[in-house]
């Protein structure tokens, strides 16, 4: 069996005296979605903050067998792992297509993208490549901060609650781009809060309650436990 890519490991985290993560274990392999479910204020962003070092962790992070806990984001970054925030950081004045632009790492290296197959993969972006990124809906932001993380040529994206507050429509399309993306061999861990999405194209699924992970399985296995999602996602 090959390696985890990503291997958390008693991952603890505050904000000020705050005790956020509690003791997080989690891995994902090469290729594989794994979706983070739990209700709001457990800690799931705070776990990718952490891992992408944008929150002091204590624990063990490992990407790719070498460690990262505590190294600076934009190392991190460099080391092949991508980060979509829930803010959709997009460059309003900028045009889509030079948003596109600041996501490659190396220009004197080209990456497994160019800006025409990310324009071609979502119709959506290429009718407004030239127009400017804040004229954009809010599921065009999400594609598009989806799109420029990729231009980056990562091998893990985390991608943190790319479904918040859009329409059900919107939410297909970018559940969509999600397996596409995942198609290409690139992990995601997914936050999510929206069952139906994490389900349909999640390999396997944490469920996370009081700064840590309460249950792991398959979507299968989790569709059996009535009680996990009574207890840790039903409001």
């Amino acid at each position: 069996m090959s390696e985890a890519m990503l291997q958390v490991r008693d991952l603890h985290a505050y904000y000020g005296k705050s005790h956020v993560l509690r003791g997080v274990n989690m891995e994902i392999m090469p290729g594989e979605v794994v979706a983070l479910l739990g209700r709001n204020g457990v800690g799931r962003s705070t776990t990718a903050k952490a891992i992408m070092g944008e929150v002091a962790p204590k624990g063990d992070i490992l990407f790719k067998g070498q460690p990262i806990a505590g190294l600076e984001s934009h190392k991190i970054a460099l080391m092949g792992l991508g980060y979509v925030p829930e803010s959709r950081d997009i460059f309003p004045a900028m045009t889509v297509r030079q948003n596109l632009v600041l996501g490659v790492k190396d220009m004197r290296r080209p990456g497994k993208y160019s800006i025409d197959q990310m324009l071609d993969m979502f119709p959506n972006l290429r009718e407004r490549a030239d127009n400017q990124a804040g004229v954009l809906s809010g599921g065009e932001k999400q594609m598009l901060t989806m799109c420029r993380t990729l231009m980056g040529d990562p091998e893990l994206i985390i991608i943190d609650e790319p479904t918040e507050g859009l329409a059900p429509k919107i939410v297909q399309q970018i559940g969509d781009m999600i397996a596409e993306i995942a198609a290409t061999g690139v992990a995601i861990l997914l936050v999510e809060q929206k069952l139906s999405i994490a389900l349909r194209i999640a390999h396997r699924v944490y469920v996370m309650g009081h700064g840590e992970i309460v249950y792991g399985g398959t979507p299968a296995e989790f569709a059996e436990r009535d009680d996990v999602r009574a207890e840790w996602l039903e409001v």
